[in-house]
């Protein structure tokens, strides 16, 4: 039977403090190293042990490393990354923007949106559901299959400011797959996390996931 025991006070030899050998070699590397020093040292001479055993676990050290360095290359990249879509998305704030959504910010201001039917209807209608349950339906008539447009007035429906959740009526067997409400764009920035946050007027904070299209500024009429 194979004694891989070692002497502890030479195996400490060499380390720092802070958790790195002298030579500059890590102390799971150095350790691993001196375990299999001792583990040849230490064979049965009557039964060596396979010398490509040694090789196989000195390849998966090396394997081991290069993946932890790849890990930590990654996170980098991506950081990088997540900095570059700040400043270019920077240059959108005050643009108007659609984004996928299932809730809106009532203001008191128009909101307007789209979405897409995949069969015509005869009551397509635009449902907003207040905090308190009640229902408020905009009502937009027969519509053919295809991207439908709409807006709603807050003042028109009697809306007060709040949070609304939105969605689509369009009859039963039709589900449209989501609305894009439009807003402007009025920040970004970068999550705790590192994702990329984007603030837009009437829907509140949303992720360049979300995001659907961009529309250019605004002019008065």
């Amino acid at each position: 039977m194979i004694d891989t025991t070692m002497n502890t006070t030479g195996a400490g030899t060499g380390a720092s403090g802070d958790g790195v050998a002298k030579n500059g070699t890590s102390v799971p590397q150095d350790m691993f190293i001196r375990l299999l020093v001792a583990q040849v040292r230490n064979q049965d001479p009557m039964e060596p042990k396979d010398p490509s055993e040694f090789v196989s676990q000195l390849a998966t050290l090396s394997q081991t490393e290069a993946l932890q360095t790849l890990v930590s290359q990654n996170n980098g990249t991506a950081a990088m990354l997540d900095s570059m879509q700040v400043l270019s998305l920077g240059g959108q704030v005050g643009n108007t923007v659609a984004v996928r959504t299932s809730q809106v910010s009532i203001e008191g201001k128009p909101i307007s949106g789209s979405f897409v039917l995949d069969a015509s209807t005869q009551t397509a209608a635009v449902v907003l559901t207040g905090a308190d349950g009640n229902k408020h339906r905009v009502e937009l008539g027969p519509r053919s299959a295809g991207p439908v447009d709409f807006t709603v007035d807050p003042a028109a429906l009697g809306l007060p400011d709040g949070k609304y959740t939105i969605a689509v009526d369009a009859g039963e067997g039709i589900t449209p797959p989501g609305i894009d409400v439009r807003g402007v764009l009025t920040g970004i920035r970068l999550s705790p996390t590192g994702g990329v946050q984007m603030k837009v007027a009437g829907i509140g904070e949303v992720t360049p996931a979300d995001v659907t299209g961009f529309f250019g500024r605004e002019t008065a009429s």
